[in-house]
C-alpha cells in the first residue's frame, strides 16, 4: 500500500463504524501499526491489504485505486435509463451504463459513477451492476421479469419513480439521453457487440477490469 491510500482507507473505516482496534485485531497487529497504516507511514503486506478489502468490504481494485465509486449516483443512473424506456433488459442496461461512464470519461477524464468494469461475456460490466439491481429489486425501485426468451426485463416502480435523480447533473443527464437516443429501438445483441468492438473489451483478458484510460484513444465516431 502506498501513501495515497492512506486517507481513503481511514474514511471508508468511519463510514464502515469500524475502530481502528477491531481492525488491527482483525489484520493481527498492533493498534499502533494500524494507526502508522492510515498515517501514510507503514505499508501492508499483501496478504494484510486483501484482508484489510475484506475488513472494509471493499474490492481491491477500489482499494489500490483509492477512490469511492458513487453507489448512489449509479442507481440513479439505472432509474434516469429507466424513465427513458418502458422497459430494458438486464444485458442493454448494463451496457448503457458502461456507456455513459466511458463516454464522460472520454470527455471529462472522470468517470460519471466512479464504477470500475469488468470483462465479462457479454461485454464491460460494472462490479457490483447485479448486487445493486438485486438491491433496488428488494428496496421495490424496480421489478425485473423473465421473458418467454430467457431475457431479464427491469421496469422502475412507482416507488422508484418517487427518488430524485439528485447526483446526476444536466450535463450528465444530456449525455445519458443523447446515448438512450442513439440505441432505443435497438436489441440487446447489437449494443453488446459494439462494445466488444471497442478498445477496453479489446484489449483486456478475460473477467480483468476494462481501462478508462485506453478509451481516450477509440475513435470519436465510436464513443457511445
Amino acid at each position: 500500500m502506498r501513501t495515497k491510500y492512506a486517507s481513503f482507507i481511514k474514511t471508508l473505516r468511519t463510514k464502515r463504524g469500524v475502530s481502528q482496534s477491531e481492525v488491527a485485531k482483525k489484520l493481527d497487529i498492533s493498534r499502533s501499526s494500524y494507526i502508522a497504516v492510515e498515517q501514510g507511514i507503514r505499508e501492508l503486506t499483501l496478504g494484510e491489504f486483501e484482508k484489510l478489502s475484506e475488513i472494509l468490504g471493499t474490492s481491491l481494485e477500489d482499494l489500490e485505486r483509492g477512490e469511492f465509486p458513487n453507489y448512489e449516483k449509479y442507481k440513479q443512473m439505472i432509474l434516469a435509463f429507466l424513465r427513458l424506456n418502458k422497459d430494458l433488459t438486464k444485458t442493454k442496461l448494463a451496457k448503457l451504463l458502461y456507456l455513459s461512464d466511458f463516454g464522460w470519461y472520454y470527455s471529462h477524464l472522470e468517470s460519471m459513477s466512479g464504477m470500475q468494469y469488468r470483462k465479462i461475456q457479454y461485454g464491460p460490466v460494472a462490479d457490483t451492476y447485479f448486487r445493486l439491481i438485486d438491491e433496488m429489486t428488494t428496496n421495490g425501485e424496480i421489478t425485473i421479469e423473465q421473458t418467454e426468451g430467457g431475457a431479464m426485463r427491469i421496469t422502475e416502480t412507482r416507488g422508484g419513480a418517487k427518488i430524485p435523480l439528485s447526483e446526476i447533473s444536466a450535463d450528465e443527464m444530456r449525455l445519458i439521453q443523447k446515448i438512450d437516443k442513439k440505441w432505443k429501438g435497438k436489441k440487446t445483441a447489437e449494443i453488446v457487440k459494439f462494445s466488444h468492438q471497442q478498445m477496453p473489451f479489446m484489449f483486456a483478458e478475460p473477467n480483468d477490469i476494462v481501462s478508462y484510460d485506453v478509451f481516450t484513444q477509440e475513435n470519436p465516431d465510436e464513443i457511445y
